[in-house]
C-alpha cells in the first residue's frame, strides 16, 4: 500500500516537480494539500498546517516545499504531530535550526530528509565514480542562470534568508560536495548585492583544497540566454564535465551514455529515498552545501551593483 503524504508550500517547484512525482509514483499517495494561494486538484486543500494535521492523522509524512524562512516552524509542527518530515532545498533558514529539526526527529523517533534534487540528476553517480583515485588539479563550477525565468516576480529570494544567488547556487554546491573526493572549505567570496535588495545576485568563489587543487565557483542570476549549469574537474587522468546540471558527462569531451533521464528523475528519485528512509527508520541530513553558503556569507566581500528589477 502506498503511503500517505501531505504536501505544504504549493508553488512552481511543487507543480512543476513534486505533484508530478508523487502522482506517478506507486509508494505514494498525494492525500492533503496545504497552501495559502494554490488548490491541488483531487485532494483535500488547506491553507492552516494545524487544521490540515488534525483533520488526517493517517498521514505520515509532509512534503515541505515553501521557501526556507518560514519551513522551520512548519516542519516543528509536523515533528511535534509525529509526522515524518520532507525538506526541499535549502532544508532551511539557518543551519541552526535545521540542526534543531534533527534532534527533534531522532528524539521522536521520525524521518528527516533534507534533500538535494541536483545529486540526482543522471550523471552525478558517475561522476563520482570517475574522480575516485584521481588528483584533482582544477575544479570549476560555473552556475548562470536568469532569476526572471525560475523564480517570476518571487521577491522572497532577495529578502533575508532567501539566499538570493545561492539559491539555485546551492545546488551547483550539493553536486560538488557529492562528487569530490576530498572535503575543501571556502577561503575567499566575493558577492554583488543589488543596491535595492537584501542578498546577492551573483558570487566568486574560491575553496581550500587539500592537496593544492585549485576550486572555484562562479554564480550569477542575472544571466540572459541558456542556463549554464557546468562543472569541470581536470585531473591527472584526464577532464570530466558536467553539463546540464548533472544531466550530461563529457570525459575527454567524448559524451558518455548509459543514464539518459538528464534530469527528469531528480524528483521521482528524491521521493524513492524518503520511502527507503522512512521503511529503515532513518534520516538523511548532509547540511555540507548549506555550510559552504553560510561561510560565504560569512567571508564575502560585499560589493553594491546596479539595482534589480522585475
Amino acid at each position: 500500500m502506498p503511503r500517505k503524504i501531505a504536501l505544504v508550500g504549493v508553488g512552481k517547484i511543487a507543480v512543476d516537480q513534486h505533484i508530478p512525482a508523487l502522482n506517478a509514483s506507486s509508494e505514494w499517495e498525494l492525500s492533503a494539500a496545504v497552501s495559502r494561494n494554490t488548490v491541488v486538484d483531487g485532494v483535500p486543500n488547506f491553507t492552516d498546517m494545524d487544521e490540515m494535521l488534525k483533520a488526517h492523522p493517517e498521514v505520515e509524512v509532509v512534503s515541505l516545499c515553501m521557501p526556507p524562512v518560514p519551513r522551520f516552524a512548519y516542519a516543528q509542527a509536523a515533528i511535534a504531530a509525529g509526522r515524518h518530515v520532507m525538506l526541499e532545498k535549502p532544508p532551511g533558514a539557518t543551519l541552526s535550526e535545521v540542526h534543531t529539526l534533527a534532534d527533534l526527529a531522532t528524539k521522536a523517533g521520525l524521518t528527516l530528509y533534507a534533500t538535494w534534487h541536483s545529486r540526482e540528476a543522471a550523471f552525478v553517480k558517475a561522476a563520482k565514480a570517475w574522480l575516485v583515485g584521481k588528483t584533482i588539479k582544477s575544479f570549476t563550477v560555473t552556475w548562470h542562470e536568469d532569476v526572471r525565468k525560475w523564480h517570476p516576480n518571487q521577491d522572497w529570494v532577495f529578502e533575508a534568508g532567501g539566499m538570493g544567488v545561492f539559491d539555485p547556487g546551492i545546488n551547483a554546491l550539493s553536486i560538488v560536495t557529492e562528487i569530490l573526493p576530498d572535503p575543501i572549505h571556502l577561503k575567499s567570496s566575493v558577492l554583488d548585492f543589488p543596491e535595492n535588495r537584501d542578498t546577492p545576485i551573483s558570487a566568486q568563489l574560491d575553496f581550500y583544497h587539500p592537496h593544492g587543487g585549485t576550486v572555484t565557483a562562479d554564480m550569477n542570476w542575472d544571466h540572459s540566454g541558456d542556463d549554464v549549469w557546468q562543472i569541470e574537474a581536470v585531473t591527472d587522468a584526464g577532464v570530466l564535465t558536467l553539463k546540464n546540471g548533472g544531466g550530461v558527462l563529457l570525459i575527454d569531451g567524448v559524451v558518455q551514455t548509459g543514464a539518459e533521464d538528464g534530469l527528469s528523475g531528480e524528483y521521482p528519485n528524491l521521493y524513492a529515498n524518503m520511502a527507503r528512509l522512512v521503511a529503515d527508520a532513518a534520516s538523511d541530513v548532509d547540511l555540507r552545501p548549506m555550510l559552504h553558503v553560510s561561510d560565504a556569507l560569512t567571508l564575502g566581500k560585499r560589493n553594491v551593483v546596479k539595482a534589480f528589477d522585475w
